[in-house]
């Protein structure tokens, strides 16, 4: 067999691309999702004195330092003030309160945390937006995050580096 004297050379090590990994911007915090079903009269009528009671008497404490997601998972009509209130009680303990799902409370998170993100040390430089993560990161995070990068990076990929997909190129 003849001997091969080229050495292996690693271009991906090599090259000037930068990653980015949207879970490493994943907030810690628990994620609740907060039902205010059982606090209506047969789970779809809502009783302004009684529900008043279950908000006051409610454990508040409950989401200290949480992301609250508040819902109604029945087709109750639900008045814009019965969650106003419901924030009115959370406001001292949860870091971010929304009216949604699980899904639409990580879209929330992450649109505040991209808004905050210095992009500045990506400028001129190709950058590929890591894919795969082990957490939740939001569909929408991720073009959020490439209109961000847009402004100031060379190119933007996505994927891994071994086999990414070109999204832009100044």
């Amino acid at each position: 067999m003849p001997e091969n004297t080229e050495d292996i050379v690693n271009r991906v090590a090599q090259s000037k691309l930068v990653t980015f990994n949207l879970e490493d911007y994943y907030p810690a915090g628990r994620r609740v999702l907060l039902d205010i079903k059982d606090w209506l009269h047969q789970g779809i009528v809502l009783r302004e004195k009684e529900y008043r009671n279950f908000v006051a008497e409610h454990d508040w404490e409950l989401y200290q330092d949480a992301f609250v997601g508040l819902t109604c998972s029945t087709d109750a009509i639900i008045p814009g003030w019965a969650y106003m209130l419901i924030m009115t009680k959370l406001q001292p303990y949860a870091l971010r309160v929304v009216i949604g799902d699980l899904e639409q409370l990580e879209t929330s998170i992450f649109q505040s945390v991209i808004t905050d993100i210095d992009v500045s040390e990506y400028k001129g430089k190709p950058v590929i937006i890591k894919g795969c993560t082990k957490r939740p990161v939001p569909a929408n995070a991720y073009i959020w995050i490439t209109a961000k990068l847009q402004t100031v990076a060379k190119s933007v990929m996505y994927g891994e580096a071994c086999s990414s997909v070109p999204l832009f190129k100044k």
